[in-house]
């Protein structure tokens, strides 16, 4: 691999659409720069500090959150005289995203009193009263003509679905939902799955014309659904919650297939590989070493603490993992974290009581593939948008790779530099890595071998 050498950011960095440009706030200015040389294309200037940045999927346009304001701004590549500016007045503006056809602008009002569809084509506006969240609660059709909008009135929860041409309301239907968590697309749009909030277990499976399909519930006196994730094939639908359960549920019968328990304790049989990161020991040749200067002072400026270097042992069964008891005063240990690969094959999990494992399940095998633990918890996971690779980091100077194939740890050639989040190109080509107040890049060679023997079909 790789890596560019470290440039200023203060707050939200993304790559475009199109995999050709990268976003970077730097106070209130928005600095736009190309991939692969890293010169800067445009530079706008807004008016407060940025909070948030969006880009548009045809990658022309890019919105920027001024939250402190509230107001949004937002600037064109092609034409940088074309301005936009939006404020909501005395209603704020709590969040803001674009619509699938890039000439909309969707936003959210403090204390959610009303979302607002601005056009960038004609300057109209549309409201829709009372949505549920703020920065989610809205789900768009794969083919961007639909939206489904979570609203609340009357202490009752109601999916809004509105034509993305017009943004006309085609039909209003009330959920089966004490208190509406969230609601999602499937990849094919043929149905609406919306869960509650964690007081109950409820997850929901809705037909476009407000049918219930099918209503799933594991369990009943506990915290319930933590984080529900489509499979990118759209055949199954993953399901993690308070009871450190992965549940995994088919599209044909909306039954559950899989269960795949957490355990502290992981005992034989067991075919998964596990890695354990461990402090690589120096090699040190002994014939002909001398001490300079700088060791006999205590130590090199150009060594610093960060640049250990770390490699993956594999572990026997049986194996105990680091476990972290959870707290009185939060709800019980969870499913945190839950990811698919591209290929749909796998589903990478982090327990939040676990929080230094990374677990990763064949879905083609039904089976556990790999446990990855680390010295540090785990902050970020991001699954290679092309093939089945994971890269995931734990705010050091490390960067973690694991593949069918075996796990990696790469150190960043930085100084000081320590991954706290990253990103990938949506080619597959490129990382984006963060720090607390910088960023680089790092070019990713290609992964050309297949899957390792995942051939069979489901």
């Amino acid at each position: 691999m790789e890596f560019t050498d470290a440039l200023k950011q203060s707050g939200p960095c993304c790559f475009s659409p199109n995999s050709r440009f990268i976003a970077v706030a730097v106070d209130y200015r928005l600095v736009i720069r190309d991939v692969v040389s890293l010169k800067v294309i445009q530079l706008f200037s807004c008016v407060d500090k940025i909070s948030y940045i969006e880009w548009a999927l045809d990658s022309e346009y890019i919105l920027c959150g001024l939250y402190k304001r509230p107001m949004i701004q937002a600037w064109s590549l092609s034409q940088p005289e074309w301005t936009c500016k939006i404020d909501e007045g005395p209603a704020g503006i709590a969040y803001a995203r674009w619509s699938p056809d890039s000439r909309h602008i969707l936003t959210t009002s403090d204390f959610q009193l009303r979302l607002t569809v601005w056009s960038l084509v004609n300057t109209a506006c549309v409201h829709v009263q009372w949505p549920k969240h703020a920065s989610k609660g809205i789900s768009f059709t794969q083919d961007g003509k639909f939206a489904a909008i979570c609203t609340r009135r009357d202490c009752k929860d109601y999916i809004n679905l509105l034509s993305c041409h017009n943004w006309e309301i085609m039909r209003v239907f009330a959920v089966d939902t004490l208190d509406l968590a969230e609601v999602e697309w499937s990849p094919d749009d043929s149905a609406l799955v919306l869960w509650d909030s964690p007081l109950e277990y409820k997850v929901l499976i809705y037909s476009p014309d407000g049918r219930c399909l099918f209503k799933y519930q594991a369990y009943e006196g506990g915290l319930g659904v933590k984080t529900v994730s489509w499979s990118p094939c759209g055949q199954f639908l993953a399901v993690g919650s308070y009871d450190q359960m992965l549940r995994v549920l088919s599209h044909l019968t909306w039954k559950t297939f899989a269960e795949f328990m957490h355990l502290s304790a992981v005992r034989a049989p067991c075919s998964a590989a596990v890695f354990k990161e461990v402090d690589e020991p120096l090699q040190i040749d002994v014939f002909g070493l001398c001490l300079s200067d700088d060791l006999i002072d205590g130590g090199s400026e150009n060594d610093p603490e960060g640049q250990s270097r770390v490699r993956y042992d594999i572990m026997e069964v049986p194996i105990t993992l680091p476990f972290q008891k959870p707290p009185v005063d939060k709800p019980n240990p969870k499913q945190g974290l839950l990811s698919w690969s591209s290929d749909s094959k796998y589903i990478c999990t982090r327990n939040d009581s676990m929080p230094t494992a990374l677990w990763i399940w064949d879905i083609s095998h039904l089976e556990l593939a790999a446990i990855l633990v680390q010295k540090d918890a785990i902050r970020t996971a991001a699954w290679d948008p092309t093939c089945a690779r994971l890269v995931f980091c734990t705010g050091s100077s490390h960067l973690y790779m694991w593949t069918p194939s075996g796990a990696y740890c790469v150190n960043v050639p930085l100084p000081e530099f320590n991954i706290i989040d990253l990103k990938w190109n949506s080619d597959g080509s490129c990382l984006l890595l963060k720090d607390k107040d910088s960023f680089c890049c790092a070019s990713v060679p290609l992964l050309c071998e297949s899957s390792d023997d995942d051939s069979s079909d489901y």
